[in-house]
């Protein structure tokens, strides 16, 4: 479908209590397209406090209701959402290359990864068990049971603006808590679109709503004392913000925060599958993700050789508008990313870096937050770039001896998202496993994420509580009963 398709009224608003409505006080809050900011997508309502309260209001009243009828109904729900999300992929890639962004392929690519996910949680209806075990006395049983833990909040980023909320709302839900989404306010079309589908599905007023907006309306979903947990997925600073407004009064937290992830190249490694691993992992969605490739280690024995391979592909690729079939690369979501790589890419050179590919702005027919895809060689392993999270299509190259070393410097940053080693060395590759301290592993493959059934999770100050995206995210949206029963 065209991008131009027409955005409906009802998705500007707020969806609460099974009801479209706009925020108490009418504010409203422009949308435009990262890669032609002519391109006014639509004013989005803005909410305020007044307005989370009244969906926290909605989904604590809905809540026993949901909890009774039992996951495998609750289950029905999601199938039906994934049937008609299913129905409507092109509208929804259309929504999120138009305001995230990203390649339209890449758009669709992510519908497809939310219907899986989707589908996962339809599968564990049936498999939400606690266990038996032995008792200490005659005639009588012991066993565990979970329960939802209430109502939940729901901060979603813009870099996955279909996937995540997924991730989030289908365990949510088929746990038998009520949620309020609140999405970032760069891509809010896409999430109201994925409320729609819910709607449609026949999910009861007040189980889902969407408050749409920015600081404000997170700050009050934090604040909101009736909320039972908080999934964030962000920025590190903001996961501290919420962890700090909580922890007075032991709110529950799943914090998914930032990445500097890396991608070691030994010298016995498959060069030709390493260059297409690094293409994809730094410079798909625009290196916009938490898992994204952002430092290459290399040996310095086959440093040129990859040099040699690697600059001509990126220095070859393709900038345009997502929509644009021979892009290879998209926009960055918006201004203040834009100047973020820009600076970053300045302060590099300013500490010694080479630019292999790229280096600046992009300039394009339309006006557009584009960055050429840019490469680094000899960034020091300490420098701000080699430590800090950029968030955009900049990879740094930095030069090592060895395994060891190479370990080293990957795990010489705060965060610890991902980690990926291509090496022919079985024994390294199992070594690397237990080294690398980050929590999704890739070995001779790209370093980003992992399946939809497989806990997505990071190490150190990438992620704080239970992962998502596998049975373990039931350790946040339920509790843990234990039962003695004597007969």
């Amino acid at each position: 479908m065209s991008l131009d398709f027409k955005v409906r009224a009802d998705h500007l608003l707020n969806y609460v209590n099974g009801t479209w409505t706009l925020s108490s006080d009418g504010h409203t809050r422009p949308n435009l397209n990262p890669a032609d900011t002519d391109d006014l997508i639509g004013e989005f309502t803005e909410s305020v406090t007044a307005d989370v309260t009244a969906a926290v209001d909605a989904a604590e009243a809905a809540q026993p209701a949901w909890d009774a009828i039992g996951p495998i109904e609750r289950a029905k729900v999601l199938a039906r959402a994934s049937r008609l999300i299913e129905d409507r992929i092109d509208d929804l890639a259309a929504a999120i290359t138009r305001e995230q962004g990203k390649r339209l392929s890449e758009a669709r690519g992510e519908v497809t990864r939310g219907l899986a996910i989707l589908d996962f949680h339809v599968g564990e209806a049936r498999r939400m068990n606690g266990e038996t075990t032995a008792a200490e006395e005659p005639r009588t049983i012991v066993l565990t049971f979970r329960r939802p833990i209430g109502v939940v909040g729901l901060i979603t980023p813009w870099n996955f603006p279909l996937t995540i909320p997924i991730w989030k709302v289908a365990p949510a839900l088929l746990s038998g808590c009520t949620a309020v989404l609140k999405p970032s306010p760069l891509t809010p079309l896409t999430a109201a679109l994925l409320v729609q589908a819910f709607h449609d599905a026949g999910v009861p007023a007040g189980v889902l709503n969407l408050v749409q907006g920015d600081r404000e309306a997170g700050e009050a979903l934090v604040g909101d004392e009736r909320i039972a947990g908080i999934s964030f997925t962000g920025s590190l600073p903001v996961g501290q913000a919420i962890n700090r407004a909580g922890a007075g009064r032991l709110l529950r937290t799943q914090l998914e925060l930032g990445g500097k992830n890396a991608l070691i190249v030994l010298a016995d490694a498959d060069l030709d599958a390493a260059c297409d691993a690094i293409i994809h992992g730094a410079y798909g969605q625009s290196g916009q993700r938490c898992s994204a490739t952002s430092r290459v280690i290399v040996d310095r024995a086959v440093h040129d050789e990859l040099m040699a391979r690697l600059a001509p592909r990126v220095r070859a690729m393709k900038i345009g508008p997502g929509d644009q079939p021979d892009a290879d690369i998209g926009p960055v979501v918006n201004d203040e990313r834009h100047q973020a790589c820009l600076h970053a890419i300045e302060q590099a050179v300013a500490d010694g870096a080479e630019v292999l590919a790229g280096g600046g702005a992009a300039e394009l027919a339309t006006p557009g937050y584009f960055v050429q895809p840019t490469l680094l060689d000899n960034v020091a392993w300490n420098s701000e770039l080699a430590q800090e999270e950029v968030f955009g299509p900049v990879l740094s190259v930095i030069t090592c001896d060895g395994y060891d070393d190479a370990m080293r410097i990957s795990n010489s940053v705060k965060y610890g998202m991902s980690g990926t080693i291509f090496t022919q060395n079985p024994a390294l590759m199992f070594q690397a496993l237990q080294d690398f301290q980050a929590g999704m592993l890739h070995v001779n493959r790209p370093g980003v994420g992992a399946y939809s059934h497989l806990p997505h999770m990071g190490a150190k100050a990438s992620q704080l509580g239970a992962p998502e995206c596998s049975p373990d995210v039931w350790n946040f949206y339920t509790d843990l009963r234990s039962a003695c029963i004597r007969y």
